[in-house]
């Protein structure tokens, strides 16, 4: 039955990252509530996902010139002092805290999906 549950799993991801609405939150959710796995690993699982699709994402976006490369040392550092910060407070958090404060993340984002209309530009 897990192969079974696995597969919508990588499906839904799939199906939710295609239309821009996160397949991470997917992932995670899959992991915790059906899966069984801690807050904190299904966070990293989810991270080490986001890898190989991170770096086809660079490879596409670098051969098509969208990509401005003066901005990407400043990005790195910002995030590499993020996933730190997000280290020291995941060793002070509890994981039931984290898991509502997970819920109320997904709370919003979809309530934002739902009631913000999104500006179209148009082209000059």
């Amino acid at each position: 039955m897990s192969i079974i549950w696995t597969a919508v799993a990588g499906f839904l991801t799939g199906v939710t990252a295609s239309m821009g609405l996160g397949g991470g939150f997917v992932l995670i959710i899959y992991l915790t509530v059906f899966a069984g796995t801690a807050q904190v690993a299904a966070g990293g699982i989810n991270l080490l996902f986001f890898l190989p699709i991170a770096l086809i994402s660079m490879f596409i976006h670098t051969k098509n010139k969208l990509i401005e490369w003066k901005l990407v040392a400043p990005i790195c550092i910002a995030g590499i002092a993020g996933v730190a910060g997000g280290v020291l407070l995941l060793s002070i958090v509890d994981e039931d805290v984290l898991q509502k404060l997970f819920a109320g993340l997904l709370v919003f984002v979809g309530l934002r999906e739902i009631f913000h209309k999104k500006v179209v530009e148009k082209e000059p």
